[in-house]
């Protein structure tokens, strides 16, 4: 629930899509905060498609297939993976509410991940939430090395070959920055995520998911 006034007032996963589609995402202070806020930034960081980066030594590990990626098999284990405590993020934003409310977006087709296994060990991977073309990448984490990058890499193939326009990253951080990432202004994102949003895309495209199909597709693009 979220607050103002001294009232509490639900948010149901209806109202969690139409604040996506208003380009407003929630975030809690800590796992164990009851509560959410709403952050709109004046800054919104995408990853524009259509200038997607993938670093050489990416390239190596990709074509090496360390890791069997997998789309919306394990989307809990995903999110609980994006809650853990990592070098550099002791807290995590993900608190109960919001991992519930993601969770019912997923089960009604607007959320998704993407995930890294080693067997029967999920190593890493992202998810996010889908409404139309428009992406909205939530968290990643990594048990292995380069797992959580590699998931980037398919997601990006994914949204292409399916229709998607934009790639919402939130925030633009340097990591996301080697990937082409940028950042842009708060009227020229709500331009890209009008038209993006009534796009009619499909995050299960025909020839996506494997290695030569993510290296052949970023051969054509760049």
């Amino acid at each position: 629930m979220t607050r103002r006034g001294g009232q509490r007032f639900e948010i149901t996963p209806s109202i969690l899509l139409k604040a996506y589609a208003c380009g407003i995402f929630p975030m809690a202070e800590k796992a164990d905060d009851p509560g959410i806020f709403w952050i709109d930034p004046t800054e919104r960081g995408i990853l524009p498609l259509d200038g997607f980066h993938l670093p050489r030594s990416l390239r190596k590990t990709i074509r090496r297939a360390p890791f069997d990626i997998r789309v919306d098999t394990a989307f809990a284990a995903v999110v609980d993976g994006c809650a853990e405590a990592a070098p550099g993020r002791m807290e995590t934003w993900i608190n109960g509410q919001i991992r519930s409310l993601t969770l019912a977006l997923a089960q009604e087709g607007f959320a998704h991940s993407v995930e890294g296994w080693d067997g029967d060990q999920l190593v890493g991977g992202l998810y996010g939430v889908s409404l139309g073309g428009a992406f909205f990448g939530e968290s990643m984490f990594s048990r292995r090395t380069d797992a959580s990058k590699v998931a980037l890499a398919y997601l990006w193939e994914r949204l292409c070959r399916g229709g998607y326009q934009l790639l919402d990253t939130q925030f633009l951080t340097g990591h996301l920055e080697r990937f082409g990432a940028i950042e842009i202004d708060r009227d020229t994102y709500q331009a890209l995520l009008a038209e993006a949003i009534a796009v009619d895309a499909t995050f299960y495209p025909a020839g996506a998911g494997t290695s030569d199909s993510l290296l052949q597709l970023f051969s054509q693009t760049s």
